[in-house]
């Protein structure tokens, strides 16, 4: 007598139940991962001998030097990335809307050290005109090389 033996074949299976955890933990490690940066704009600051911390959220002004007497501005609410902006004019309409929302914030300036003062000072002129109280120059900390001998 003859016996048949009936075997089923093994099928591949790939187990997808833990896929969407693998996925779920995934975006969470990227969005916790990825660093957000108001202003990426590159900028030759000028030097100072003290330095101040300043508070996170603050709106941030730009001025660049793009060479031949042009200049770039660029502003940032403290919440957005920077975006270009007309010029001072447009600076003193950004600065009047932010302010009457919250008459505390505080403000960046981030000059190119090629940048003529004139334009700083018509820059600082319109973030008056716009009751802007609490301004900060961004510069980069010299080192005092005779206080560390």
């Amino acid at each position: 007598m003859k016996t048949t033996r009936v075997t089923k074949k093994a099928e591949a299976v790939i187990p997808t139940a833990s896929m969407a955890d693998i996925a779920f933990l995934l975006i969470i490690f990227f969005m916790v991962t990825t660093v957000h940066e108001l202003d990426k704009t590159s900028v030759n600051l000028p030097l100072a001998k003290s330095r101040e911390e300043t508070a996170v959220g603050s709106a941030i002004v730009i001025l660049g030097s793009l060479g031949n007497g042009q200049y770039e501005y660029k502003f940032s609410d403290g919440e957005n990335m920077s975006r270009q902006i007309p010029g001072p004019d447009a600076l003193f309409l950004e600065a009047s809307l932010l302010i009457a929302r919250d008459p505390d914030k505080q403000f960046i300036v981030k000059a190119d050290g090629d940048v003529r003062f004139e334009k700083i000072d018509e820059l600082l002129d319109n973030l008056r005109k716009a009751d802007v109280r609490k301004v900060l120059l961004l510069t980069h900390q010299a080192i005092d090389v005779e206080s560390r001998q």
